[in-house]
């Protein structure tokens, strides 16, 4: 069998795999529903997540230890996740084959012609990298000044270091400016420590999720294809899930598809940061396409169809191959082979990179973080709309660890987990959030998915002990995602004196955190007089009701000298008359020109911010169309102790 047909295979066998994992995603009892699937496997298999959360948080989530194999087999075998096994790239592959149909080989070889932009994508990859080594690169000079003598050895062995590498990268080639480079920005960022708490200044943000093709692709699944796939089918969901934003998500994923027309594997060649970080892991694999030794006729039918544009009719560039072996199988002239012997006509084994263009991006993504957190988002001007799933981290762990993926959003039975827009601030698009106005319902009692189907434990896997506060969590309590509110000014029974109590019956948690205060209150203008009645009925003088509308139950008949206990219930009416029920007749009859009030029986709804966990099932189900008569914000959540409802007095 062909190498070629080896690799379209595996391609489609993964791609296949990755569409089932996505389906799967779906929390419910029905076969193509959750069944212990590892859904999450390609992202763990993404070593771009895993060094992402490395440096930000400074340890490696037990999932992503499946990255290091694919870093060892990139080290071995060069890019083969991007040739072989990447569900993105195997769409974009298969867009640009169909794009190149009809096409003359002259015209698919002027297409994959290597160009310079293709050095973009490792300037995207330091700009992220950099972005998420900050708070470990400042706790790692925190430490160093806690006193440790070797520190002073550390600065002057990294200026010294730093100078002689500058020195010497005008003639000692790219790689060792390169070094140069980082050398230099090293004993500058030191040299800066003692005279400023870098600590503070620098944070860490993990925005690698953005332009990582596996989130990507993940999230352009989950909230923008299969639920449009679905929409018609409901084979899945019983009825049609929406996602908040999710037209930005889609429209970037097919911009990302179509620009493959125009160049084949454009994102690959020039956005992919994973691809980059393979590029840098894979320049000197063991294996690798390259040249025999003998004579070349040079006539570039093996770079037709080279889904790199790694140039292999001549100096080979590694890190740009992904190993789609066309190359061998176009070649009629035997002249090319994956071998572990070096390319004999010559390897280019380093990106086009400039020394200007490495020491902006590092500084750029060093300061974006502190950028971005300088409208206090994280801190004190935090945001209460951003409500968080249960199990969430605190906003500056969390923003630490969420690669925005949209797992939690898939697997989420309601539909209320949302990608997060501008609300969330710069760093939080694409976040989750809660949005209890979409969906079926709240956050449910007894679902604690999003959690456990995190990659990165942005959030925690939790117990559904842990969740409602039982058993070892009892003097924890329940886990709050915010507190409900009741706007007076758009509650029917606060605000138009209509009876309503469907927060109040709705509320799923016991005791129940919303409560109602009884009230009568006079409605249809105030007091009537009687024109005539019996024992049941009265007719009213100048009365112009409503048929049948005050015949709910909640209305009564009050008479001078009646008492909250002897109010009579109106049982119907009519435009000029009511009647009230047979166990409460009117003895005596009122005569002729009595005065007569209607009353309402309101009950006002409470909310006790004690048992509320902000699951917003009251805000879903409120009659009131639009913005809710009951909402819920994040005060008051659990995961943030200064987000607490009542401000809390200092020590002094």
């Amino acid at each position: 069998m062909r190498i070629v047909t080896v690799r379209r295979i595996s391609q489609a066998f993964f791609f296949v795999l990755f569409m089932w994992f996505c389906v799967v995603s779906s929390l419910g009892t029905g076969w193509m529903q959750l069944r212990g699937w590892p859904v999450s496997w390609f992202l763990e298999l993404d070593p771009l997540n895993a060094l992402g959360t490395i440096l930000t948080t400074g340890t490696l989530y037990s999932g992503l230890v499946w990255a290091l194999a694919t870093v060892a087999l990139t080290v071995l075998l060069g890019r083969f996740f991007c040739g072989w096994v990447c569900p993105f790239g195997a769409i974009h592959h298969f867009v640009g084959f169909a794009g190149r149909r009809g096409k003359g080989v002259s015209a698919k070889i002027a297409g994959n012609r290597y160009r310079s932009g293709q050095s973009v994508k490792y300037y995207i990859l330091f700009v992220l990298l950099a972005g998420a080594s900050g708070s470990l690169a400042a706790s790692a000079i925190r430490a160093a000044l806690g006193g440790r003598i070797g520190f002073w050895i550390l600065v002057g062995a990294a200026v010294a270091i730093g100078v002689a590498a500058a020195a010497a990268a005008g003639t000692a080639g790219k790689a060792r400016k390169a070094r140069g480079v980082v050398l230099i920005l090293l004993g500058a960022w030191v040299a800066v420590a003692f005279f400023f708490s870098v600590d503070r200044m620098i944070a860490a943000s993990l925005q690698t999720g953005l332009l990582d093709p596996i989130p990507l692709v993940y999230r352009s699944v989950n909230l923008f294809l299969l639920p449009l796939a679905d929409s018609t089918a409901q084979r899945v969901f019983a009825g049609q899930r929406y996602y908040d934003g999710a037209w930005a998500i889609g429209a970037l994923f097919l911009a990302a598809v179509l620009l493959n027309l125009i160049i084949p594997r454009f994102y690959c060649r020039f956005v992919c940061p994973l691809g980059a970080l393979f590029g840098v892991l894979g320049r000197y694999a063991l294996w690798r396409i390259g040249r025999r030794d003998g004579e070349c006729v040079q006539c570039l039918v093996c770079e037709a169809h080279c889904e790199g544009a790694c140039e292999p009719s001549g100096s080979v560039r590694i890190p740009e191959c992904v190993l789609c072996m066309n190359c061998l199988h176009d070649c009629g002239h035997d002249s090319i082979a994956y071998r572990t012997a070096p390319s004999e006509a010559g390897e280019v084994a380093a990106p086009d990179l400039t020394r200007r263009g490495v020491v902006v991006t590092l500084a750029s993504g060093v300061v974006a973080a502190p950028m971005m957190r300088l409208g206090g988002i994280a801190a004190r001007n935090w945001n209460p709309e951003v409500i968080r799933p249960p199990g969430a981290l605190a906003e500056s762990e969390f923003l630490t660890r969420c690669i925005k993926c949209g797992q939690c959003m898939r697997v989420c039975p309601t539909n209320i987990i949302h990608p997060a827009g501008f609300e969330a601030g710069m760093e939080g698009v694409w976040t989750p959030i809660l949005n209890y106005r979409v969906g079926t319902s709240g956050c449910q009692l007894n679902c604690v998915a999003c959690g456990h189907i995190c990659p990165t434990a942005a959030i925690r896997p939790i117990s559904l002990d842990e969740k409602l506060g039982r058993n070892a969590y009892v003097g924890a309590g329940r886990i709050r995602m915010g507190t409900a509110f009741v706007d007076r000014g758009r509650c029917l029974p606060w605000a138009m004196d209509r009876p309503c109590i469907v927060c109040q019956e709705t509320c799923p948690v016991s005791p129940k955190a919303i409560f109602v205060r009884k009230v009568y209150s006079t409605v249809h203008g105030g007091a009537f007089r009687v024109k005539k009645a019996d024992a049941l009925t009265v007719e009213l003088l100048e009365a112009d009701l409503q048929p049948g509308r005050l015949a709910t139950g909640d209305y009564f008949v009050k008479l001078p000298g009646d008492t909250e206990e002897t109010l009579r219930r109106i049982s119907e009416n009519t435009r000029t008359g009511v009647a009230v029920g047979a166990d409460k007749p009117f003895a005596p009859i009122p005569p002729p020109g009595t005065p007569l009030e209607l009353q309402v029986r309101l009950q006002l709804p409470q909310i006790d911010p004690e048992r509320c966990t902000g699951c917003g099932v009251c805000e879903h189900e409120c009659p009131v169309s639009g913005r809710r008569a009951i909402r819920v914000t994040a005060e008051n959540e659990s995961r943030e102790r200064n987000h607490s409802l009542l401000l809390r007095r200092t020590s002094k």
